[in-house]
């Protein structure tokens, strides 16, 4: 451990200390499997494949009428296409009808393309003149207007890696996929040990130079919204084997264990001692150049990391989040490297130019990637009826309705999902 000029030991940096963190040989939980549905918010413990296409038929992406591209070229409104209306889709059925040369069949969003047909024309583009016979007034490219099969998901394509955190956009494109059923990893177990001859219990009325417990309730709401369980031990007071035996205990039955305390010099000394004395186990650092928070001590005991934080809220909340959450997480196989692009809202640099029709406002998904240092924004191109574009992004633009696009290069607001 280095010490300083008065023989103290030195802080580290902020970035040395969690590197250190971050490199001890942490163990992933082991997974279990659930339903999908009670899957929001854990971890995904293996890849997942698609065992199908998805959709397994090619179906219309609008209103309309399903027909031969090719029997719409070169019309307009000045000069509409002729099409003979030969019956129509039923939704959650297979079509009866074929669309054959000069054929438009009426389909609904969603309803299965007949033989024959290869675009949708949006019924908004077309007039009936009689009970059989519609023009068309815009041309349709093949393709046009319809989801094709596979063109969401193929089968045997990767459709979720292991260690992200399952959002609702992922759960709907498993149960889509027919998969009832997830491997998950098991939740960190998180100890909290109180400490201090001045900490009294809530309930109880502080007397002069006590104080209410409150750090052990900070820490187990943060201890929750980072995917852990919490497992509060107890408020322990500054006694030398008493504390010993806490975390001990807490060494054996939990993943990381939390002493929270130790306001005075004093008082940090001994924690630092005690991980110290600890068979198989040592400080790793013995306070971090941050600011609330200095006074941090990490350490590693039989396997599990052991965090000596400050007495003060803020500083414990600042240890927290910097130091104490990325540990859970990596124990709970989330992988970091994909929780660092999915922060709450971000900006961005756009790496491609985004167009956008004037008087309205167009939510565009993207991606998010580091690139020289820079967040970047790649658009995720592709029909709304599709999931695969919400699984595949990490969050959404917004083009204001006075805007006709957005060019390349400019930074964005990133709201994430």
């Amino acid at each position: 451990m280095v010490k300083d000029m008065l023989g103290r030991n030195e802080a580290v940096s902020a970035d040395r200390a969690l590197d250190i963190l971050l490199n001890l040989p942490l163990n992933n939980k082991p997974s279990l499997e659930v339903p999908v549905e009670e899957a929001y918010g854990r971890v995904l413990s293996c890849d997942i494949t698609s065992p199908e296409n998805m959709p397994v038929f090619s179906r219309s992406a609008m209103d309309g009428f399903a027909v031969r591209a090719s029997d719409t070229f070169g019309c307009s409104e000045s000069v509409p296409a002729y099409l003979r209306l030969n019956g129509y889709v039923k939704m959650g059925e297979a079509p009866d009808v074929t669309a054959g040369p000069g054929d438009a069949v009426s389909i609904p969003t969603g309803g299965m393309l007949p033989e024959g047909a290869d675009a949708v024309v949006m019924l908004e583009n077309v007039q009936q003149t009689g009970d059989d016979m519609i023009e068309v007034m815009r041309p349709v490219a093949p393709g046009e207007n319809v989801i094709a099969a596979g063109e969401d998901i193929r089968e045997r394509d990767y459709v979720l890696r292991r260690g992200i955190v399952l959002r609702p956009q992922d759960i709907a494109a498993l149960a889509g996929l027919g998969i009832t059923r997830v491997k998950i990893y098991k939740k960190p177990l998180v100890s909290i040990i109180s400490t201090g001859d001045e900490i009294v219990p809530p309930q109880s009325h502080p007397g002069f130079g006590q104080v209410r417990d409150i750090n052990s309730f900070n820490l187990a709401g943060l201890v929750m919204n980072t995917g852990g369980i919490p497992e509060k031990f107890g408020i322990f007071p500054d006694e030398y084997n008493v504390l010993r035996d806490a975390i001990c205990r807490a060494v054996e039955s939990t993943d990381v264990v939390l002493i929270s305390g130790g306001s005075s010099v004093g008082t940090r000394d001994m924690t630092a001692a005690l991980i110290e004395s600890m068979q198989k186990g040592g400080t790793l650092f013995h306070g971090v150049a941050v600011k609330p928070g200095k006074p941090l001590i990490g350490g590693f005991v039989r396997g599990v990391p052991v965090f000596g934080l400050p007495g003060h809220p803020a500083a414990v909340t600042v240890s927290f989040h910097n130091f104490v959450e990325p540990v859970i997480k990596k124990i709970g196989g989330v992988d970091l490297q994909i929780e660092r692009n999915r922060p709450a809202a971000v900006s961005a640099r756009l790496v491609k130019n985004i167009s956008s029709a004037p008087g309205r406002e167009d939510y565009i998904r993207v991606s998010l990637y580091e690139e020289g240092g820079e967040l970047c924004a790649e658009p995720v191109f592709g029909k709304s009826g599709l999931i695969s574009t919400l699984v595949r992004a990490d969050g959404m633009v917004m083009i204001p309705s006075h805007a006709q696009g957005i060019p390349r290069g400019e930074m964005v607001k990133v709201r994430i999902f």
